[in-house]
């Protein structure tokens, strides 16, 4: 009797037991980009991305409820981020979503997408209306000049990011450097973004929409 009762306690807490979300799992790989989800997945998405594309924003808020929370959350799919930086309100964010760490970078690269009709605009306004000013700022200057003028800087202090944390990843050359090299480091075929490997192959100019069932079909669940 008291064997089984311990059967069926094991049992209950066994079935109890809470699965994890991998979702909550990132690291930083050698090459600078962001690994999201389960190492050992296997369906293993890798997406060219860029913060200052309107379509990346859009498959960024499409793909949130399946892709994070759903595939990437139960271990079957990981995501690979790799930034594709396009021009220095990119990189700006790219800096800040980045500094949130590995805890809080897929959070923060998807509030920033989510926000980017907000921030962009007001970014382009601030660059058109103080182009002669920047011009003659150092480029890292520029770059830190253009978080604070779009709103971004804003944006992530309200996240709880604190200005000491944003000034040392200003700072962070080798970091910035690192970010830029994704680019420069990506393959020749990829000629916009958002781009996509899945498992290794090339899959261009798809939206979420395309890249569901591709993703299904390789057994992400």
């Amino acid at each position: 009797m008291r064997v089984l009762l311990a059967v069926s306690a094991l049992f209950l807490l066994t079935g109890a037991a809470p699965k994890r979300d991998w979702s909550q799992t990132a690291r930083i790989l050698p090459s600078g980009a962001y690994l999201i989800g389960n190492p050992a997945a296997r369906v293993k998405l890798v997406e060219y991305a860029s913060y200052t594309c309107s379509h990346c924003a859009d498959f960024s808020v499409k793909s949130e409820p399946v892709l994070k929370r759903q595939m990437i959350a139960s271990g079957s799919t990981s995501l690979e981020v790799r930034s594709f930086i396009r021009d220095r309100l990119d990189l700006a964010a790219a800096i800040l979503a980045r500094c949130t760490g590995p805890r809080g970078f897929s959070a923060t690269s998807s509030a920033i997408f989510a926000a980017q009709p907000q921030w962009l605009e007001r970014g382009i306004e601030y660059q058109q209306g103080n182009a002669a000013r920047l011009n003659m700022y150092p480029a890292a200057a520029q770059i830190r000049a253009n978080a604070d003028g779009s709103g971004l800087t804003a944006f992530v202090k309200a996240r709880g990011l604190s200005d000491a944390a944003i000034n040392a990843c200003f700072a962070n050359q080798p970091e910035i450097d690192r970010i830029v090299k994704l680019t420069a480091d990506a393959p020749k075929e990829i000629d916009s973004t958002p781009t996509f490997y899945l498992n290794g192959r090339l899959v261009p100019h798809v939206g979420w929409e395309q890249l569901e069932p591709a993703l299904r079909k390789a057994g992400a669940r």
